[in-house]
């Protein structure tokens, strides 16, 4: 036998091991490097356990615990790659645009509602999420509003809006009302943030109206629409996770957020306070979902179960800061202590109302719920105004106009000394070549 036919059965061999080593995933199944899966992990921000000062590394803790227990079942091990997001929209137009790169997403319930109707998530699979034992019954069946059965979701989170101010800034006869009001006094102009995304924004001004935050009527929504924009000249800016530096190092005043985000704040800066508003407030969920294009549907089940465990479940939340619907974290000694050291009052901000007491003086469901597409695009569209048109403050036009203006007095000035001095240097020309021939 010759080298060279030694040589092309040696580079067959090779070619044919790497077409039978490396998955092309055209079976739907995992994404495989070798024998390794990476797990892609889509999450809010700062909302997970991630080693910081000592605390669990709850990613990283999975990949040994599979990689330990589970690589032999399943014949790969796991690498997670952990990416964020910063609103559920953001997350619902990535997955849409890049459908199949995701394995695990934490949605809100009416994101969770809305990603169901249009098919976008997977059935879990119950046999693998053993853990769902511990999920308190009152977020289970009919409990769960926005997924009927969980079928698609597995609560990880839950709390209410209120609003956080501080008591070294804010007059004590302003915060005592307990109102949404707060954000649209016009004392502390320029103190004053608002969410940067549209369900939020828009639920703020409706709960304080009194107003159906799930109304199919356009008209109800042109009409929070005229009160954010009322709002607007009082407001520092639209933020999301900056709220966090802006409210613990005074940079601003008041600011609409979450209750177990205050106790992270409070815990930096003791002038920070709580309240939910009287008029009525929003209740959430945030679940855990596999999407439907996933390509490691056994794995995403299995990280939804690790997260359902004991250890990790604390370690999350209190690290994160919300009520947990997971009944081991609420009978844990350490999530007690913890949370105690965040805050004193840590049980009744996140336990001691119910989303019924909170709402009270608000006649509509306080939770959000999908809407429909001729809804949505009228309040992406309004959302936009604000942002663009409506949001522009008039000092913004003045100095524009007057740019605009100078510009354009430049560019004639500009055009008439040059032709002034074309027609001078044109005369000089022409009286020095009259020199030269004697005229």
């Amino acid at each position: 036998m010759t080298k060279k036919l030694v040589l092309a059965i040696f580079l067959l061999a090779v070619l044919t091991f790497s077409l039978f080593s490396c998955d092309d995933n055209s079976d739907g199944g995992p994404a495989v490097s070798g024998n390794v899966v990476t797990l892609n992990v889509y999450n809010w921000g700062e909302y997970i356990s991630d080693g910081f000062e000592g605390s669990l590394d709850t990613n990283a803790a999975f990949e040994e615990y599979f990689n330990t227990h589970l690589a032999s079942k399943y014949g790969y091990s796991i690498k997670v790659n952990y990416t964020t997001y910063a609103t559920n929209e953001d997350m619902y137009f990535k997955l849409a645009s890049e459908a199949g790169n995701y394995d695990v997403i934490i949605p809100s319930d009416y994101m969770i509602e809305k990603m169901i109707n249009e098919g976008m998530l997977a059935e879990l699979d119950y046999s693998i999420i053993t853990n769902f034992e511990y999920i308190d019954d009152g977020f289970k069946g009919d409990a769960a509003y926005y997924d009927p059965d969980n079928k698609h979701s597995v609560p990880y989170t839950y709390g209410m809006l209120g609003v956080i101010y501080n008591t070294a800034l804010v007059d004590e006869e302003d915060y005592l009302e307990e109102s949404w009001g707060l954000l649209w006094n016009p004392k502390y102009r320029g103190k004053i943030l608002q969410f940067n995304n549209p369900r939020d924004a828009f639920g703020s001004a409706m709960y304080y109206m009194n107003m159906d935050i799930n109304s199919t009527d356009p008209a109800v929504w042109d009409s929070a629409l005229a009160k954010l924009v009322q709002q607007k000249e009082y407001l520092q800016g639209y933020v999301n996770d900056e709220i966090f530096n802006k409210m613990t190092t005074a940079s601003a005043a008041i600011a609409p957020y979450f209750a177990g985000d205050f106790l992270t704040m409070a815990y930096q800066n003791e002038d920070l306070a709580f309240y939910y508003p009287i008029e009525g407030t929003n209740y959430f969920v945030d679940a855990m979902c596999i999407p439907k294009n996933s390509r490691n549907k056994d794995a995403a089940n299995e990280y939804i179960n690790f997260m359902l465990s004991e250890e990790v479940a604390v370690a999350n939340a209190l690290y994160i800061g919300y009520a947990s619907p997971n009944t081991l974290v609420l009978d844990n000694e350490e999530y007690s202590e913890g949370m105690a050291e965040l805050h004193d009052d840590w049980w009744d901000i996140l336990y001691g109302k119910t989303p019924a007491e909170a709402n009270e003086e608000y006649d509509y469901s306080p939770g959000y719920k999908s809407f429909s597409p001729e809804i949505q695009a009228h309040v992406n569209a309004l959302w936009e105004s604000l942002k663009t048109e409506n949001a522009t403050e008039p000092w913004v036009h003045i100095t524009s106009i007057t740019i605009i203006v100078a510009v354009i007095a430049l560019a004639v000035y500009t055009v008439y000394i040059r032709k002034k001095r074309s027609r001078h240097y044109r005369l000089r020309d022409r009286e020095n070549a009259l020199k030269k021939i004697g005229k």
